[in-house]
């Protein structure tokens, strides 16, 4: 059986539908704040250090809890892409 607890670019070609939780840590993110991180962690998955998908009938739903790391993972990511 396939292991759905991790990032796999085959089963994440076939996602339908994402979901975003965050840990209970960063609870004093603001919603806009929570909104723009988990945009960016859904356009980014193989970033993620928490990430499940769930199988259905016409794909897969992309399941991700963001913690802290990611939030760093993202920054290092992006501080990358800009070339700081």
């Amino acid at each position: 059986m396939a292991d759905y607890d991790s990032y796999d670019p085959r089963i994440d070609s076939l996602v339908v539908e994402t979901r975003t939780e965050f840990a209970p840590s960063l609870s004093s993110l603001s919603e806009e704040e929570k909104l723009v991180i988990g945009q960016a962690i859904q356009r980014h998955p193989q970033l993620a250090s928490s990430i499940r998908y769930e199988r259905t009938h016409t794909g897969f739903i992309r399941h991700v809890t963001v913690s802290e790391v990611d939030i760093e993972k993202l920054y290092h990511h992006n501080s990358s892409l800009a070339g700081t």
